[in-house]
Formats: C-alpha cells, structure tokens, sequence
C-alpha cells in the first residue's frame, strides 16, 4: 500500500522565491472527489498523471499515483473532470534534508500559496525554513479537491 505522509504551510513572505531550483506548471481536475476518496487528473509540463486517494483528513492518506499518456490526460481533463480545474505552478525547494513544494494557484485560487513537504514516517522530524507560516494540514479548505469546488476567491 502507499502512504503519503504530508504536512500543508502557509508562507509568512516571499523569500521562499529565492530559494527556487525549478517550477512546473500545472493543470488538474477531479473524477471523483468526496469525503472517502477521489480520482485526479494531472497534466505536469509534459506528463499526464492518474492519482488516487484516500479521503483522510490530516497528514497520512492512501495514495496511489500512475502515468498515463499525456493526450489521454488532456482528453478526460477537457471532457470528464469537474470544472473548473485547478490551474497551479509548483516550485522545488530543497531545505534540509527534505524537499519542499511551493503550489502558487492560479485561475479561481488566484493569490494562494501553500508549501507541502512528504515525509517517510509520521513522526519524521523535518527543518522548516523561516518563511514558514502556519500549518494548515488540517483544514480541509486548503485540499486541492476541495478548491475546485470552494476557491480561494469566495473565502472573503
């Protein structure tokens, strides 16, 4: 079984911009999205991804990720996924021994950004690098499945 054992940041200010080795840019959109499960589609600059989750709320869920052809990404993400989709750049940072990603959304999540870092165990310790802010992990706003159906430009 895969595990994804990961916990969700806000950014208390821009310096994390300096610290970016590479960006990718993002589309995704969700099959199947409710509070047991879903089913995502992801194009990442020129791969097309399958990923499934569980729908567990906090930092350790089920998660299954497979490759898929990328004009079949971009068939089911045009014709089957929820609209709108998810339109995001993620930048990689190495800090410590872990490396960070940077989601900086886009479209209807405009103006939010949330750093994730994957860890091997849940009680893994891990260096959080000083433009940290608070964790989010637990607030089931900041899940990409969820901002397809709430996006950030409502919260206000």
């Amino acid at each position: 079984m895969a595990l994804e054992i990961e916990h969700k940041f806000l950014l208390r200010d821009e310096r994390w911009r300096d610290q970016v080795e590479h960006s990718l840019r993002m589309r995704q959109g969700y099959l199947v999205s409710d509070a047991t499960r879903s089913v995502r589609v992801r194009v990442a600059g020129d791969q097309g991804y399958l990923n499934i989750k569980s729908g567990t709320l906090g930092i350790a869920r089920r998660e299954y990720e497979y490759r898929i052809p990328l004009a079949e990404a971009e068939e089911l993400l045009n014709t089957l996924c929820e609209k709108p989709l998810l339109e995001k750049t993620r930048h990689f940072i190495h800090y410590g021994d872990h490396l960070w990603e940077v989601d900086e959304f886009g479209g209807d999540n405009a103006g939010l950004i949330v750093a994730e870092v994957e860890l091997g165990t849940v009680d893994e310790a891990f260096a959080r690098p000083d433009w940290i802010g608070e964790e989010v992990s637990h607030d089931l706003r900041y899940y990409n499945s969820q901002l397809v159906r709430h996006p950030y430009k409502d919260w206000r």
